[in-house]
């Protein structure tokens, strides 16, 4: 997800993708510890885009 789409989203849908690739980052390293993870690649994808997240959420709450 790029930075330009996720500003266009409103506070509670940054929220939700927020809950909801934290909640995917963790089952995603639980996976990881078993051995059964198949993109490992991944994780490095889902820890940006909720960076990107909370940076824009934070953005929006100073304004």
């Amino acid at each position: 997800m790029k930075a330009t789409e996720i500003r266009e989203l409103t506070l509670d849908e940054l929220r939700a993708r927020e809950t909801e690739l934290d909640d995917q980052l963790f089952r995603m390293r639980i996976q990881k510890s078993m051995g059964q993870l198949e993109a490992p690649g991944k994780v490095k994808g889902l820890r940006r885009d909720l960076a990107r997240i909370k940076t824009i959420l934070r953005e929006k709450a100073a304004q």
